[in-house]
Order: C-alpha cells, then structure tokens, then sequence
C-alpha cells in the first residue's frame, strides 16, 4: 500500500521532520494544525481566529489529500487554557457539528507562546 505525504510549506514541517498528512488507503492523519496563515506564517489574534485559520488548513489539505471535511472521524483539540474553551465552541461547533466525530480535548502548552489552539484530525473514506 503506498503512502502520500502532503506539505503545507510550514517551516515546522521540516524543522521537526513531519509531514502535514499522511494518506495511508482509505485513511488521512493529519498533524496538530496551528492558527498559522501558513502562506505569510502570520497568526491571528484570539483563539476563534486561530481555530477558523486551522479549519481553514485541514480543509485544505483533506482537499488535497482527496477527502473532504465529512470524513473526519477523529479530531484532538489542544488548547492552552481552560478559559479560553468558551470561545472556541462555537467554531468548533460551525465546523464539527453536522460531522461529529469522536473528540478528546487536551489543556497543554504549546511550542510558541502565541499558538492557543491545535487540531489534529484523522479522515477516513468510505
């Protein structure tokens, strides 16, 4: 079975030796996604920004990759601080609602003091 890497160009993606998915059959595991706008690596203030910009990545790279958003069936959400969930369920919501997959939400650091959010999503077709 032959595996398919995607990129996003991110400088992390190299700097750390990962790819930003992996297409293995019918299935896509893609990395923890940041808010990064990873074409001018800017980030976004607040954390529904941040996780609009990692919807907007994953939907992307599901494109990609040949999925679509409707085939994720597992999503982890890291977040730096428990107060700052209530502002990102409703994006959460916009985005996983009609979907609803299985989810583990994670209160941790993250690497940059200005990431709030990462999300990591595995696809499966058919």
């Amino acid at each position: 079975m032959s595996v398919k890497r995607i990129s996003t160009g991110s400088p992390f993606e190299k700097a750390f030796g990962y790819s930003r998915a992996i297409v293995k059959g019918n299935w896509c595991f893609v990395s923890g996604v940041t808010g990064y706008d990873y074409t001018t690596m800017e980030m976004p203030d607040g954390i529904a920004n941040q996780a609009r910009n990692c919807f907007g990545t994953i939907s992307s790279v599901l494109a990609e990759a040949g999925f679509e958003m409707s085939d994720i069936v597992r999503v982890q959400y890291t977040v730096t601080d428990v107060d700052l969930v209530d502002a990102l369920t409703p994006v959460l919501g916009e985005a996983m609602g009609d979907i609803r997959p299985a989810a583990t939400m994670i209160i941790a650091g993250l690497i940059k003091p200005e990431m709030l959010v990462e999300i990591e999503v595995t696809a499966l077709k058919g």
